[in-house]
């Protein structure tokens, strides 16, 4: 008769396949925790590098004015001239913002900001930042051909006779 009342061999332990799952729910929580954790910030984290340092002394000319108005109007004038169109010109802070398609497959976009601020009484200064497909530029000969336009249309606007008002 034992055979005949023998139980069902069902194994209703914790070990056998039900701790797969509290072992993977115990672990989902845990990954859970930790990301709701913040990450330490670096306390370098806007401290300028030796390559930012490098940049801006590519991106940033003084120009021996106290114009600043004349120094703007040049900038805009000098952006036109290589191709860009202007978005925003802020007078009061000296900010103007264009952009234009890139050669030579006209759907990639060059923006540039160039800021005009004065320096001390008799100097201004002048920093441009180009940004190519939302990554900035950082070839110095594209600052250089920027100040260089710049320069001449300083000298061109400067010697040309200005409208005078009665």
């Amino acid at each position: 008769m034992r055979g005949f009342m023998r139980r069902p061999t069902i194994d209703r332990r914790w070990g056998r396949g039900r701790g797969w799952v509290w072992g993977g729910v115990i672990g989902l929580w845990g990954l859970l925790l930790y990301g709701c954790s913040t990450p330490e910030q670096p306390q370098t984290l806007l401290a300028p590098t030796e390559a930012q340092l490098k940049i801006r002394n590519y991106q940033t000319r003084i120009f021996e004015m106290t114009d600043r108005n004349f120094a703007i109007r040049s900038v805009i004038g000098s952006l036109q001239d290589l191709g860009f169109i202007i978005e925003r010109a802020n007078d009061a802070l000296g900010l103007v913002t264009a952009a234009r398609f890139a050669e030579p497959n006209y759907y990639d976009v060059v923006t540039i900001t160039v800021t005009v601020r004065q320096l001390n009484a008799t100097q201004l200064t002048i920093r441009a930042n180009a940004i190519y497909n939302n990554r900035p530029i950082e070839d110095p000969k594209v600052y250089q051909n920027f100040f260089f336009t710049l320069e001449r249309s300083l000298f061109i606007t400067k010697d040309s006779p200005r409208e005078s008002t009665p």
